[in-house]
């Protein structure tokens, strides 16, 4: 009994494998107007996203830090279109009414130009399929704006100075 058992949750276990494997990561690598200046991993949990970033060459201070709705970059950053927002929600974390799966906090750069950030997110899914994947039909993008993001209706984030798009890996 006991061994029979211990091959079914073995079964199981092959059958369905953890959520959080290696092949639930993606990446986007952020370029600036000329040069990459870093990288964006996402990786699914069993909740959730984790959003982790590792930037250099940015002015000193807070940026928008954002999901974009379109996995383009080009002709220019204007390509990848609005804060992804499968839902329909209002623009910002703090609003009310629910904000959009692409809004996250803003991100910080040091003196140095320099930015690291872990950001969590239950409202994006890497999952193929989902109504709220990064990777429906045209894509996303990740998204650093030249100012900070001031989590209310009106953005104020300013222009993009980098974007990426999000990449399986």
């Amino acid at each position: 009994m006991r061994m029979s058992r211990m091959l079914a949750i073995a079964a199981i276990t092959a059958t369905f494998p953890i959520i959080a494997s290696a092949a639930d990561t993606a990446t986007a690598t952020l370029m600036g107007p000329k040069i990459s200046i870093g990288t964006v991993t996402l990786t699914q949990g069993p909740n959730g996203v984790l959003v982790s970033a590792d930037v250099t060459g940015l002015t000193p201070g807070a940026h928008g830090f954002h999901i974009h709705q379109t996995g383009s970059c080009t002709p220019d950053f204007k390509a990848a279109g609005g804060h992804y927002n499968p839902g329909g929600g209002g623009h910002g974390i703090l609003d009310a009414g629910g904000h959009h799966a692409g809004d996250l906090p803003n991100i910080h750069a040091g003196a140095d130009g320099s930015a690291r950030a872990d950001y969590f997110t239950a409202d994006v899914t890497l999952a193929d399929g989902a109504a709220n994947s990064v990777f429906d039909a045209d894509g996303s993008t990740i998204v650093i704006h030249e100012n900070p993001d001031s989590y209310g209706a009106d953005a104020g984030a300013g222009g993009r100075v980098a974007c990426g798009v999000i990449i399986r890996n």
